[in-house]
């Protein structure tokens, strides 16, 4: 007989996220969203190897506003997964794992990943 008074488990309607779980599963999506950029630079390579026109088409491109705006975006992807990788690192040695540090490394994280990204940014476009 199946007890139908039993519990439902917590679905997202009503489950909060932490910050460690939304941080866990933004480093598998940037790690997918890496993986599909890091087609584009054989792509990037093998456009410029074609000449001086062709590179001059490719510059064209990435002097597009929303192009660039998709780049710094790519910036801080591969930033934040950097960072956040290097973190998983620390906690397989076993450092930082209690909930305070975790958070605290969490903040790090997302502040490092920013800042980094806002003076890449700045030094790639020169402003």
């Amino acid at each position: 007989m199946i007890n139908q008074n039993r519990p439902t488990s917590p679905h997202l309607q009503i489950y909060k996220p932490q910050l460690t779980s939304v941080l866990s599963i933004s480093h598998r999506i940037t790690g997918v969203i890496l993986s599909i950029t890091s087609i584009m630079i054989p792509f990037a390579l093998l456009i410029i190897s074609l000449g001086a026109e062709y590179h001059s088409y490719l510059v064209t491109f990435f002097s597009n506003s929303f192009v660039k705006l998709i780049l710094v975006g790519a910036i801080f992807t591969l930033i934040y997964h950097l960072c956040n990788g290097i973190r998983h690192l620390f906690w397989d040695y076993g450092y930082g794992l209690s909930l305070e540090k975790s958070y605290l490394s969490g903040y790090l994280v997302i502040l490092i990943s920013l800042v980094t990204t806002f003076s890449s940014v700045l030094i790639i476009f020169g402003r």
